[in-house]
């Protein structure tokens, strides 16, 4: 069997209770939630606008869990010194954005930051192939970006298949995560990771349930169950 990274839940804050977003990480980081996705839009990459460096910066006071910065907007690299000063750990752009990939990947890198690069629904992942040796986390997008709630597009479990494999190839699957984001929940989460992810994001899958932690707790579960 293929070694990979560690098998990780990273908590979508985009569907936590915004009024209270440090109790809303105290509550995931009680579950073991191994990093916190923070979604920030534009309105333009995305039909939605969410939060900003300051934001980030709040949540860093409070929380010693990796961020993971999941940048949907236009012109990312305006904002990249802003993120680091802001605490992100992880910043990820999209490939659909950036018409200079590598050199952004590059300064990302340099920054002291891991870098990802994700990929909307209808990008084929064949587009990454000579990035990933620069790369530390691929998020493939399993609902089209901009709202949280939405319901997994079946297809996405097939690019997820097929970068597994074009990671594998390369030698590089202890290197690269595989990050899917969009429409997880307990009934799908482990075909997820069987199709080849090791980071899954649920955003409503967990916030929207009665007990937060405990639903961090389920996914892990199951996850340990269904993984040789």
């Amino acid at each position: 069997m293929t070694k990979t990274r560690p098998i990780r839940i990273a908590p979508s804050l985009l569907s936590a209770n915004f009024a209270s977003l440090a109790e809303e990480i105290r509550k995931v980081e009680e579950g073991g939630a191994d990093l916190l996705h923070i979604d920030v839009m534009d309105g333009h990459f995305v039909p939605n606008i969410t939060i900003g460096p300051p934001v980030v910066q709040s949540l860093r006071a409070v929380t010693k869990t990796p961020l993971d910065v999941h940048l949907m907007i236009e012109h990312p690299e305006d904002y990249f010194e802003e993120f680091r000063q802001a605490g992100a750990d992880i910043l990820t752009i999209h490939w659909e954005v950036c018409h200079h990939l590598h050199r952004s990947i590059q300064v990302i890198k340099e920054k002291g930051m891991r870098a990802g690069i994700a990929i909307n629904p209808s990008t084929p992942v064949q587009v990454l192939e000579c990035m990933l040796s620069e790369v530390d986390q691929i998020v493939i997008m399993s609902v089209n970006p901009g709202f949280g709630g939405q319901r997994f597009i079946p297809f996405a479990l097939s690019k997820i298949r097929t970068l597994r494999q074009m990671i594998s190839q390369a030698g590089l699957d202890e290197r690269v995560d595989i990050l899917v984001d969009g429409g997880i929940k307990l009934d799908n989460c482990l075909e997820v990771i069987q199709a080849g992810a090791n980071i899954i994001v649920l955003g409503s899958g967990i916030f929207y349930t009665s007990d937060p932690a405990a639903t961090v707790r389920k996914v892990r579960g199951l996850i340990e169950m269904g993984v040789p």
